[in-house]
This record gives C-alpha cells, sequence and structure tokens, in this order.
C-alpha cells in the first residue's frame, strides 16, 4: 500500500498510561496496520480533510484496550470536525455537530436519527464523493468558528432582567435606576 505523506498540526493526546505519544505516527501506524481497504479510506478520508483545511488539528483520543489502544483519530478546527473509526466492515466518519449541518449531496447515511450527530459509513468498494466530502468538512470548520467567535464576544453589563443568563454563564445584573430631580 502507498504510503500518504501529509504535514498537519498535530496536538498530543496522552493516553491513561501518560504516553504522549504525537498523533500523527499513532495514525500512520494504524493506517498501516489495517492494511488493506480499510487503512486506504482511512488514509484517503485524511488527505481530504488535511485539504479541505489546512489548519486542521489531529489527535488521537479514546486510546484504550478495547479498541487495542490504538484510540480513533480526531480531526479539529476550533472545535471537533468529526472522528475517524474503522471496523470490520465499515470505515467511519462521525460528525459531532452533523445534524446541524447542511447536506445537500447526501453523504450522511448513518447516526441520522439523532438531534446532534450523523455519520458517513464507507464500505468496501464504496467510492468518495470528493468534493461534496471536503465541502462537508468546510462547512463543519465554518460553524465552529463562527460558534467559537460568539462565545467569545462579551455578554452586556446591564440588562433589563436579572438572573444568570444561560448562553453566556454570566449573571446579568439590573443597572440601577437614578433617581428623579
Amino acid at each position: 500500500m502507498k504510503k500518504a505523506t501529509i504535514t498537519m498540526k498535530t496536538t498530543k493526546s496522552a493516553s491513561k498510561e501518560g504516553k504522549g505519544d504525537s498523533p500523527s505516527p499513532l495514525i500512520d501506524a494504524r493506517i498501516e496496520e489495517l492494511g488493506n481497504w480499510r487503512g486506504e479510506s482511512l488514509a484517503r478520508i485524511r488527505i481530504l480533510i488535511q485539504q479541505a483545511d489546512p489548519e486542521v488539528v489531529e489527535e488521537v483520543k479514546w486510546r484504550k484496550p478495547s479498541n487495542s489502544m490504538a484510540g480513533v483519530p480526531v480531526w479539529s478546527h476550533a472545535g471537533m470536525i468529526c472522528t475517524g473509526e474503522t471496523y470490520k466492515n465499515v470505515v467511519k466518519m462521525t460528525f459531532a455537530k452533523g445534524a446541524a449541518l447542511p447536506d445537500p449531496s447526501g453523504l450522511f447515511n448513518s447516526s441520522l436519527e439523532g438531534d446532534t450527530r450523523r455519520a458517513i459509513d464507507f464500505h468496501e468498494g464504496d467510492k468518495i464523493d470528493e468534493k461534496a466530502l471536503q465541502a462537508l468538512i468546510r462547512a463543519t470548520v465554518a460553524m465552529n468558528t463562527r460558534k467559537q467567535r460568539a462565545r467569545s464576544r462579551p455578554g452586556p453589563l446591564f440588562s433589563n432582567r436579572t438572573g444568570p443568563d444561560h448562553r453566556t454563564n454570566r449573571c446579568i445584573y439590573r443597572r440601577p435606576s437614578r433617581p428623579s430631580a
């Protein structure tokens, strides 16, 4: 199998044992370990994500014995974009906030019943609609960056109501009234 060579921002996701392995070599090793159509699909998906968003951050999360300590590749930019899971008969891309994304090409074909996430299952022999997938990745990044900007804006100092503001997790105080002269 031809190995994909890409450059990506990475963060260190340590396992419970405290090992701080860089995620890129871990994902490379996972792709090599799979060594079949699943490895090729995961490698292609990884390249498409990098091409769609050069600022993407690659991580490996959920390293535990039940998944052979391999963990799950996770791609983020101002929040999670998607995960890349491999199973016996499918390579699954799960978009954490996929239900909020437009999907004009109908790529989402799994986890459709929930209110938050959506997934795309790739089976052996499936052709990846690369343009539509990259558009979906860009839409996710745009949504994440919009939400990040909205969270970073300060809320009002005064309001007509009192109590907690559940959107900003701040307490809003009523402006004191001025005495009439």
